[in-house]
């Protein structure tokens, strides 16, 4: 199996194989949860007019985005996963736009398929793709504003790739390390609780949490994600 390691919105376009794109704060943390929560779909957007016009078409629909980690006016909500239990969720669809995550869904377009990167699945994910045994992954991280390198979607990069060759990788100090990281300053920061609580650095670092991976229905219209369970 040929592991690939590619990053931002043109990393997606020249994804092969497998895809999994990386986001850890907080896109596809957020997802993973809202499904174990019990949402029936997600429909991942690029643009915020696209959104809305899912929205629109159908009003029970949550509606839940970011630009530079703040909510987008008039949404429903942000991207945090914490908050996630103001909603009964059960049942619902949800339609979710950020600044990089999603971006990268839609643009990975020439895969053969697309699954989410996230630490709280990791495991499920790297099962997945071995029961699959493709020719080729790849990890596409994602960073901030799918811009700049991140160091929560390089270690969950360097986790997967470990993980994939069978190679053990140290979990013990990765909560620390991740405090350390620039994109989870917000998280400890009293200014910016409204949105980005203290809970979802919690929530995006806990590895292994599920038991499931999350994949891109490009079959669907509109395109949605939908949980595959992955037993240990």
């Amino acid at each position: 199996m040929k592991i690939v390691v590619n990053d931002f919105v043109e990393g997606a376009k020249a994804a092969r194989g497998i895809a999994v794109i990386i986001d850890v704060f907080r896109a596809f943390s957020l997802a993973a949860y809202a499904f174990d929560a019990g949402v029936s779909a997600i429909f991942p957007v690029a643009e915020v007019t696209e959104a809305w016009q899912l929205k629109q078409a159908r009003p029970m629909r949550l509606l839940l985005g970011e630009r530079h980690a703040q909510p987008l006016e008039g949404f429903d909500g942000g991207n945090s996963p914490a908050q996630l239990s103001r909603w009964q969720l059960a049942g619902r669809e949800v339609i979710h736009t950020t600044h990089a995550g999603t971006q990268g869904l839609i643009n990975a377009l020439h895969a053969d398929e697309v699954l989410t990167g996230a630490l709280v699945n990791a495991s499920a994910i790297v099962r997945y793709i071995k029961q699959r045994s493709p020719q080729q992954v790849t990890l596409v991280r994602m960073g901030y504003a799918a811009r700049e390198r991140c160091l929560e979607d390089d270690l969950c990069a360097e986790l997967l790739v470990s993980l994939l060759r069978g190679e053990a990788f140290p979990l013990d100090d990765l909560q620390q390390r991740l405090r350390m990281a620039p994109a989870a300053a917000k998280f400890f920061d009293s200014q910016c609780q409204a949105y980005a609580p203290l809970a979802d650095f919690e929530l995006c670092t806990a590895v292994d949490c599920f038991d499931f991976v999350l994949r891109l229905d490009q079959q669907a219209r509109p395109w949605r994600l939908q949980r595959w369970d992955v037993p240990r």
